[in-house]
């Protein structure tokens, strides 16, 4: 007899159905598809990757700070003969990119090398170093400085110049005529020297006189082969 009620145990069975992903298909893996893998970092390839970033950088900044790194540095502006104190006027500052090598002075010592005299001659341009400059004037160990009164008609028609390499030699009297000392000139031999300095308006007798700087050795001799007034200047380098 029928009571209306199901038997125990039977009945309908609820089966969810599986509910499909946006792209319409069943979640999970289709058939013959395996499942992805996840990803595996290699700690070793990641510290090479920044290596090689930390080693690009250092090298972008060693080129920037050869290319582009630049440095105020004392440069000559005046042309300044051997020997002659240094003022303001005759230099000034610029920057360049300086490499190893290079001797400079740097910018901010400018006015210290005001006041220093010039060790040689110092060129228009020209960078200034510490061997270019020196304490004392001339003449330095080892020179004097001798006054030649020199005859216009001995010296260059282009004149001489503070820096100019010369030779004293010894001349005979005016046009070949006998010396007025009536003895054999002093100097046995061309001296060799340096113009310190030259005043080339003559003094009361005609005579140009021209202070040389040379060896100690040839001092003397030089001296009394002026005191003749038969001496000539010849030109061997000109100043830078």
């Amino acid at each position: 007899m029928s009571t209306g009620h199901p038997a125990p145990g039977f009945g309908t069975a609820y089966h969810p159905e599986p509910e499909l992903p946006p792209n319409g298909r069943a979640g999970g893996p289709q058939p013959g598809q395996l499942r992805g893998l996840p990803r595996r970092r290699r700690p070793a390839m990641i510290a090479l990757a920044v290596a090689l970033v930390g080693a690009g950088v250092l090298v972008s900044a060693g080129l920037y700070q050869r290319a582009n790194h630049q440095v105020p540095v004392v440069l000559v502006t005046t042309a300044v003969p051997a020997g002659q104190v240094i003022t303001s006027a005759d230099l000034t500052t610029t920057t360049i990119a300086a490499g190893p090598g290079i001797q400079v002075i740097p910018g901010r010592q400018l006015q210290q090398a005001v006041g220093h005299v010039a060790a040689t001659a110092l060129v228009p341009g020209t960078l200034l170093a510490a061997s270019d400059l020196t304490t004392s004037q001339p003449p330095g160990p080892g020179q004097q400085l001798v006054p030649v009164a020199v005859r216009p008609s001995s010296l260059p028609a282009s004149g001489l110049f503070p820096g100019d390499q010369v030779l004293a030699v010894a001349t005979p009297g005016a046009q070949g005529q006998a010396g007025t000392t009536g003895t054999a000139p002093v100097l046995t031999h061309p001296v060799p020297g340096v113009v310190e300095k030259v005043n080339s308006v003559p003094d009361q007798d005609g005579f140009d006189v021209v202070d040389l700087l040379v060896h100690d050795q040839d001092a003397v001799a030089l001296a009394e082969q002026a005191s003749t007034a038969q001496i000539a200047l010849i030109v061997t380098a000109r100043s830078p």
